[in-house]
């Protein structure tokens, strides 16, 4: 215990109050081989979740950066960028898995996935991104991220289907109704995976639905048989549960806009179950269920998760009836950054006892002013409104915590811990 966790024990006793030793300000207790660790990152730009695998093997699943040259993103519409603006977003991520990075582990990413190709994804071309001093790239997003950090594997979605992201006539199309430069964004990315191809030996290859292990352990595979990482879905492809065969809910030219086509996972751990999709929907254009979206149809895949982050940051298009019900997580896990998140019907299925019952608790790496001026007391139902959340799975799988750490400090301390759950 340190001096000041002593002092206020003793403050505490000296006045007659309790302690609740989970509200002391402390360091996270690092990773050990066996555990698996979850980084749910904020920078206030975008999705971040740092992965630590049971044998140490790495993972980064996103590294959002949305452009400050946007009003919107410096508004109070939008979270801040954390935990101050001497950093930009992805050197904060940087810093971050820096500090985490397990003892005696070089730091760098074994693998690095993006699930589809938004600007609060893998980041956003602008005029005050810096150039590679040795590469024909510009750091934004996750490129920034692979400049600073080594990237072994990386893996996104690809640029063939449904469409082809690498024709010019298709690519007029796309920025005719795209403010955020996403195909300058994508073509600065192609860059950067050549440079680090031919320069540091970086692996490139294309997320597959239905494969087991494409995300494997590197080191003690055989240590950890009940380990597991499941592609669900991508592009629209969706495992069908058998083997590795697949089903696909969209034709070939069809582009129904990026969050669709988002790459799906689920990462199995003994009775440990988590389930992040990126930013997939289920909701009709009159608020009802879809019943042919990638959430309907991948939720009988996935099944009941112990763990689930909120699709598509918990926006009102997202977590349909049916996928709740199915999916029935014990914890649900919101990366945030936007006053448009949560809508308030999404919160209400998530909640909801009669979709399924028992208790479950909701963490958010944010909650703006602008949430609670409108939501109001039904946030109160948030275990955690603001922090770094991390879920740690011990050994084996038969139990995991939630620690929320303090994304205004660079020291990133324990604000609270949660559980621990027991698996399903």
């Amino acid at each position: 215990m340190n001096f000041f966790n002593f002092s206020f024990v003793l403050l505490s006793f000296l006045l007659g109050t309790t302690v609740c030793a989970q509200q002391f300000f402390s360091e996270l207790p690092p990773w050990q081989e066996g555990m698996l660790d979850i980084h749910h990152i904020n920078t206030g730009r975008g999705n971040a979740a740092y992965f630590i695998l049971p044998d140490g093997t790495t993972l980064l699943v996103d590294a959002g950066d949305m452009s400050e040259t946007h009003e919107r993103t410096l508004s109070a519409r939008n979270a801040k960028l954390m935990p101050n603006n001497s950093k930009s977003a992805p050197e904060w991520i940087v810093d971050y898995i820096h500090q985490f990075t397990p003892k005696n582990k070089t730091p760098q990413l074994d693998y690095a996935l993006l699930t589809h190709y938004h600007d609060d994804h893998f980041g956003e071309m602008d005029v005050n991104r810096k150039k590679a001093e040795n590469g024909n790239y510009y750091l934004t997003g996750i490129t920034e991220v692979g400049h600073h950090l080594p990237i072994k594997t990386m893996l996104d979605r690809g640029d063939s289907y449904p469409v082809d992201l690498k024709n010019v006539e298709i690519q007029s199309k796309i920025d005719k109704n795209d403010a955020y430069g996403t195909i300058a964004t994508l073509k600065n990315y192609w860059n950067f995976i050549n440079f680090q191809a031919k320069t540091n030996g970086l692996q490139y290859e294309v997320f597959e639905a239905g494969q087991l292990n494409q995300i494997a352990l590197k080191t003690k595979q055989k240590d950890f048989p009940d380990f597991n990482i499941q592609n669900i879905a991508v592009n629209g492809e969706i495992w069908t549960g058998e083997k590795n065969r697949t089903f696909s809910i969209f034709k070939e030219g069809e582009y129904p806009g990026e969050n669709p086509l988002s790459t799906c996972l689920k990462i199995s751990y003994g009775n440990f179950d988590y389930f992040t999709g990126g930013d997939i929907s289920g909701i009709n254009a009159f608020g009802g269920i879809n019943i042919h979206s990638v959430e309907s149809n991948i939720a009988p895949i996935v099944g009941s998760v112990d763990v689930a982050t909120l699709n598509h940051h918990g926006n009102r298009d997202s977590q349909n009836t049916f996928y709740v019900r199915t999916l029935r997580p014990r914890v649900w896990i919101q990366q945030n950054w936007s006053s448009d998140h949560p809508g308030e019907e999404v919160l209400r299925r998530i909640t909801s006892k009669e979709l399924y019952p028992g208790e479950r608790d909701i963490f958010s790496t944010v909650l703006l002013q602008a949430n609670k001026d409108v939501i109001g007391g039904r946030l109160d139902q948030y275990k955690s409104h603001n922090g770094h959340i991390v879920l740690r799975v011990e050994k084996g799988g038969a139990s995991y915590k939630i620690f929320i750490l303090n994304d205004t400090s660079e020291k990133r301390e324990v604000l609270s811990e949660h559980g621990p759950y027991e698996s399903k």
